[in-house]
């Protein structure tokens, strides 16, 4: 008879002591980005700007380089982005892509250059990992690229590149001082 009474409270026990909370997992938690480098393709020829903060908001300051860029150019870019405090380095541009409605890149610039979305998400708004930009005449300038996390991309200027009204958390955002000639 003893078995039968504590057969329930010994369930209970295991059930409450074997359990470990579960912490909710989110699908779409922010990466670490280490990494950004941009390739520009014009005629043939490819010119880079990269940014790599390998240690991130550590100790050690990042490593930007730009390659001059040719002036009055349209040059085709493409954004990619790494996590490389990991090894193996994980590639981050196709979670980018795959999350296209929750990220938008913003361009700005100190010069003449100008910046035009070349891809969008599945809503039509813009998206910058591909992207067109075209040069002034010869001086320098700096380029700053910024990517934000859940953007609110209706709100007014956010589709023409206007990060003003565009909310949101900044995953990224990089200055690169480009010379043009």
């Amino acid at each position: 008879m003893k078995i039968v009474k504590l057969l329930p409270l010994a369930l209970v026990s295991m059930a409450l002591f074997s359990c470990q909370p579960n912490d909710p997992v989110d699908p779409h938690e922010e990466e670490l980005i280490t990494t950004l480098n941009v390739d520009l393709e014009a005629g043939g020829s490819t010119v880079a700007l990269n940014f790599q903060d390998v240690d991130g908001d550590g100790g050690d300051a990042p490593v930007i380089t730009t390659d001059k860029l040719a002036a009055n150019t349209t040059y085709a870019g493409s954004i990619t982005l790494f996590n490389e405090s990991e090894t193996p380095a994980e590639e981050l541009t196709a979670e980018i892509f795959d999350e296209a409605e929750e990220h938008q890149f913003f361009f700005a610039t100190t010069g003449a250059s100008m910046f035009n979305y070349a891809d969008q998400d599945n809503d039509g708004n813009p998206v910058g990992l591909s992207f067109e930009l075209t040069t002034g005449d010869a001086g320098s300038e700096s380029y700053t690229i910024t990517l934000r996390h859940e953007p609110d991309k209706s709100a007014t200027g956010v589709s023409g590149g206007d990060i003003t009204n565009a909310g949101g958390e900044t995953d990224i955002e990089v200055v690169f001082d480009v010379i043009i000639e």
